[in-house]
């Protein structure tokens, strides 16, 4: 009985156990799954392979596991370019050993979630575009050796709480916005090759405390006060960029630190250089402990009363410096993350105020297009140009600090585009009452190409004139492509993208850019990936700046579109593409191609086009030419001279008139 009763308390044990361990490698699952969500730009598709399906993460990229595969012991994604932000949830992987994301574009604050990971021996952060303050929880991180933040653009005080590393060898903090004095106090007699033999002593406090520190860089910050002389072994050069008093490591000039707080002592302190009252050193130091005490807590008081105060006065405030982003839907929604956005980021675009929006498109009431997604106003500015704005649908309840960060850097990658086929960007509207994100850009007063091959009179599009649009869309998105860095691609490119002018100039406008936004990581089952297989264009947010081949794709499916008056998809014949394909190489059939509204084309520049487009719908992407190769060979075999058409129809004619 006894052994029976031993047997069931070993199964008990193991079964507790059992759900113990399931229960913690589900955590950690759910933790790598939560950060990828959170990468909304993987360009090097390093995350591909991240199934959350899969209960086994140890063979996912980057992910190094225990010997067991219990535990997620390494991350290593460095180097990646991968877009996106760190996630609380990264604080469940209790047995990790090194965290190293070097090298991508990681956004938004440190979670201080972070230092809940005990064995972490290796931070590395280094390399990427992190804003707020160092969370004083990374002084909990009791087996940490290496932490490297380096080059992001951290801000606010150095926590004196990273002074409770003991084993911290190395600290890289250089290049930041980071200010205040540098936690370390000594001795003041101390020398500093005596660094680290008291470092048990309770005198000691912040970094000066950190005995096994080694290697450090605090340079290129806004750093004031003097170099601490527990860190005097450190390299002059740790400590250069600043605004320390030390002239010997080269400062930063004095109107470059008026933004930097002064510390007791920093110049510029005392006013009209008054000299201060000699105070004897013992005086300063015979104060009673109480008294000391009680200062200490009636500063922390009043301090704290004051950053309430701050924070309060910034929620109200509509120009907010940090966003709350809901990184789980939950049925409290009450779990936020803030997110630091660059105030300067919008500074250079112009903000239009929704009235004056208003005013302008009559009362809203002038709307020219309209999807799920946006409705598109035109209106006149008073005393300016014409307008398209394109307003978002969305309802302010689920419009997550997610969304508004990655609006404005779409309003400021739209405001970037400067050539003769892209549509202007005039400027953006953010208003919180009523609810309001819109975007504004210059009108094409001719309607989309869509419109007048498919619902217009095609003879209004001669042979020559859309030849003229079509080379027109390829230094448009030659310019897309090769001009910019990085390159700039259509969200969804097609005819609806494509606004004519009066003249019948084409401009490229992302206005589909809003599924972009709204779609997330989500992807589309119909959506036309780099491979070219299927009919409508992408609208992943991951392919925002990545799929160049995508588009060269598209574009010689809208070249047929254009040649032949067909839409890209229609239920009865499908996918034009298909249905084109048995005429693109025979030249005997070719002309069957040719929208049946023309009279009258040039059989060598339909070769040349049936070329174009076979060449850019290759199934394999690397075999795809750029967009420079098209626009060169368009431009040097394409005829937009109206000789030919002179001769047979009047339309040139009218046309030749119309544009002279």
């Amino acid at each position: 009985m006894r052994t029976f009763a031993s047997f069931q308390f070993l199964c008990l044990v193991s079964g507790v156990l059992f759900v113990a361990c399931e229960s913690f490698a589900s955590k950690e699952v759910w933790a790598l799954t939560t950060f990828k969500e959170a990468i909304y730009e993987d360009p090097h598709l390093v995350l591909s392979n991240w199934n959350s399906l899969d209960a086994d993460p140890c063979g996912w990229t980057g992910i190094t596991c225990s010997l067991s595969r219990d535990h997620v012991l390494k991350i290593n994604i460095s180097g990646s370019s991968i877009r996106g932000f760190l996630v609380p949830d990264l604080g469940q992987l209790s047995f990790l050993q090194e965290l190293i994301l070097h090298g991508n574009k990681l956004l938004g604050i440190i979670p201080k979630e972070l230092g809940l990971l005990k064995y972490l021996r290796i931070l590395d952060l280094g390399m990427n575009e992190l804003t707020g303050p160092i969370p004083p929880e990374l002084g909990n991180l009791t087996s940490v050796v290496k932490i490297n933040l380096q080059s992001n653009g951290l801000s606010g005080r150095l926590p004196p709480e990273l002074g409770n590393l003991a084993y911290l060898e190395e600290l890289y903090l250089d290049r930041n916005k980071l200010q205040g004095t540098v936690p370390a106090n000594s001795y003041p007699n101390l020398p500093a090759n005596l660094h680290g033999m008291y470092a048990s002593n309770s005198n000691l406090t912040g970094l000066c405390r950190s005995s096994q520190l080694k290697v450090a860089d605090f340079s290129f910050n806004f750093f004031v006060g003097n170099i601490p002389k527990c860190l005097e072994y450190l390299p002059r050069s740790s400590f250069q960029g600043n605004c320390l008093q030390k002239e010997d490591p080269k400062q930063r000039p004095v109107e470059l630190c008026a933004g930097a707080p002064p510390s007791k002592g920093h110049p510029g302190v005392n006013p009209k250089n008054k000299p201060a009252k000699d105070v004897p050193k013992h005086q300063e130091t015979s104060k009673p402990a109480w008294l000391l005490a009680l200062e200490i807590v009636t500063g922390t008081m009043v301090c704290s009363l004051f950053l309430v105060a701050v924070f309060t006065a910034l929620q109200r405030c509509n120009s907010k410096s940090s966003i709350i982003i809901p990184w789980k839907k939950s049925a409290s929604e009450k779990d936020h993350i803030a997110v630091y956005i660059d105030s300067e980021m919008l500074k250079d675009v112009v903000r239009f105020n929704r009235q004056e929006l208003e005013v302008a498109c009559e009362d809203f009431s002038n709307i020219i297009g309209s999807s799920p997604d946006s409705l598109v106003y035109k209106g006149t500015m008073k005393g300016g140009p014409e307008i398209a704005v394109i307003s978002l649908c969305i309802k302010e309840e689920h419009w997550t600090g997610y969304l508004e960060l990655y609006f404005q850097r779409e309003v400021t990658d739209l405001a970037r585009l400067n050539h003769e086929n892209a549509a202007k960007l005039l400027g953006y509207c953010s208003e919180s009452t009523p609810f309001t994100r819109m975007l504004v850009f210059e009108y094409a007063s001719n309607g989309t190409l869509y419109e007048h091959l498919h619902y217009g009179e095609g003879c209004q599009l001669s042979w020559t004139r859309r030849m003229k649009i079509v080379i027109g869309i390829a230094r448009g998105l030659k310019y897309f492509h090769t001009e910019l860095e990085p390159p700039f691609t259509i969200s969804e490119l097609n005819s609806s993208a494509v606004y004519l002018t009066e003249d019948f100039l084409p401009k490229l406008v992302d206005f589909e850019s809003w599924k972009t936004i709204l779609a997330r990581s989500e992807k589309n089952s119909g959506s036309i990936s780099s491979q070219g297989d299927i009919c409508v264009l992408p609208n992943s947010m991951e392919a925002r700046h990545l799929d160049v081949k995508g588009n060269v794709y598209a574009f010689g499916i809208l070249l047929l579109e254009i040649i032949s008056g067909r839409p890209p998809y229609c239920k009865d014949k499908g996918c034009l593409i298909e249905w084109a394909k048995d005429y693109l190489e025979l030249p005997e059939v070719m002309p069957y191609v040719v929208d049946p509204e023309l009279k009258h084309f040039s059989y060598d520049d339909l070769k040349v086009l049936c070329d174009v487009v076979n060449l850019c719908t290759h199934p394999e992407p690397t075999k795809r030419p750029s967009m420079q190769e098209i626009c060169t060979l368009l431009e040097s075999r394409i005829d937009t001279s109206v000789s030919i058409e002179l001769k047979a129809s009047s339309l040139a004619w009218a046309e030749l008139a119309l544009s002279s």
